[in-house]
């Protein structure tokens, strides 16, 4: 009979916890602690995501059922539902975000070997934006539609393994191009995205840092061509030209010249024509980037499908940011298992098999057969799939 660690102190492990203390160290987190610290904050709330957790109350309930328990999943201090409801309120989600950001640099390099498009060297990031909905007498701070309240996750994506590396969390009335002020860009990235960020003056600084941008360009826009290529219309390539913005106040914003890509899908038989800076990618790699946009709405439906971003503990921000960071960091946490692991299992499977044995003693090599060493050099073959059966 296994008599080693849970489940759940299993999957802790492959947390760099000495970052999170940092981060709570960096922010004063434990200040006024007084026996429940940052740290059993933390798991608390990973258990919430990681068991389908409704609630607070239901949160402490199943943890307090397993009392005997708590100290084996690294958590010391008492669990009370106003406890954990404060600590969520006071704490500064900015602990968490950082801890996030030290986990997507993490899974990034394990990723980044990952297959993305045969002619493409370097990182694309897919930009995009999801809507949650709010009652808004409940979030007040985050005004949508009249009566409606919402909150807007700006997220930009790599590609390479489908790991967000930005989020951006505000109202529902900020725009999506905000993201773009909010972001440093990479020199030699690629930035997916669609016509919602077809702004002319904030693609023209991702020109002047060096970086390029694919953005499907609006019905209507009034270009002129100066020169154009020959083209395979079997691949479904219409065309490949160089063009200038025609009207003199957009031509301001964006003086240089653009490359205009128009393709028709096969299968559905829609046209889209595409807006990039990169002059050197053939066109039916800007296409296929594009394609590969939906990544992100795949990553979308999937955090809201399976993790607790839709309903909140809390109703101040800080509480709500402080849910969407550990909900990230338990995305992320779980593609870092599969990776390592070495596990051919989708995400969504994985995180299922997790919430039922995660009071249980089972190690990780049965109770996923086909688990590697951690140690082990062998490749994943196959690239990861948020819905992969």
């Amino acid at each position: 009979m296994y008599e080693g660690k849970l489940v759940f102190a299993q999957v802790m492990e492959h947390l760099p916890l000495h970052a999170l203390r940092r981060s709570i160290a960096r922010y004063d987190g434990d200040r006024f602690a007084k026996g429940f610290s940052c740290q059993d904050q933390f798991r608390c709330m990973v258990f919430a995501q990681l068991t389908y957790r409704e609630s607070l109350r239901d949160t402490v309930t199943c943890l307090n059922v397993q009392a005997d328990k708590l100290y084996h999943m690294g958590i010391r201090g008492r669990v009370r539902r106003s406890t954990l409801a404060d600590a969520n309120e006071a704490r500064d989600w900015r602990i968490y975000a950082s801890f996030a950001a030290t986990l997507i640099a993490q899974a990034r390099t394990l990723y980044a070997d990952e297959p993305l498009l045969e002619e493409l060297k370097g990182t694309a990031y897919a930009l995009d934006t999801t809507t949650i909905d709010l009652a808004l007498s409940l979030f007040p701070w985050a005004p949508f539609e009249r009566s409606r309240g919402a909150l807007k996750l700006h997220t930009q994506m790599d590609l390479r393994g489908s790991i967000p590396t930005f989020i951006k969390i505000d109202h529902g009335r900020s725009y999506d191009t905000d993201i773009l002020d909010a972001l440093i860009p990479e020199a030699g990235a690629i930035y997916v995205m669609d016509r919602g960020y077809l702004d002319f003056e904030r693609l023209h600084r991702l020109t002047q840092a060096a970086a390029f941008f694919v953005v499907r360009a609006k019905k209507g826009l009034s270009l002129r061509r100066t020169r154009s290529r020959p083209v395979d219309r079997t691949t479904g390539v219409i065309c490949d030209q160089d063009v200038r913005l025609s009207f003199d106040r957009t031509a301001r914003k964006y003086p240089e010249r653009l490359r205009s890509v128009r393709y028709r899908d096969p299968e559905s038989g829609r046209s889209f024509q595409f807006l990039t800076n990169n002059f050197a990618l053939s066109p039916l790699t800007v296409a296929d980037l594009y394609r590969r946009r939906w990544d992100i709405e795949l990553f979308f439906k999937w955090i809201k499908q399976n993790l607790r971003i839709k309903s909140f503990f809390g109703t101040s921000p800080n509480a709500v940011k402080t849910q969407i960071w550990i909900a990230v960091s338990v995305y992320v946490l779980v593609a870092i298992l599969k990776k390592r692991l070495g596990l051919t299992a989708s995400l969504y499977t994985i995180l299922q098999m997790l919430s039922v044995t995660i009071f249980e003693k089972t190690p990780m090599n049965r109770l996923f057969p086909e688990a590697q060493s951690p140690n082990s050099a062998s490749p994943l073959d196959k690239q990861l799939n948020l819905f992969d059966s």
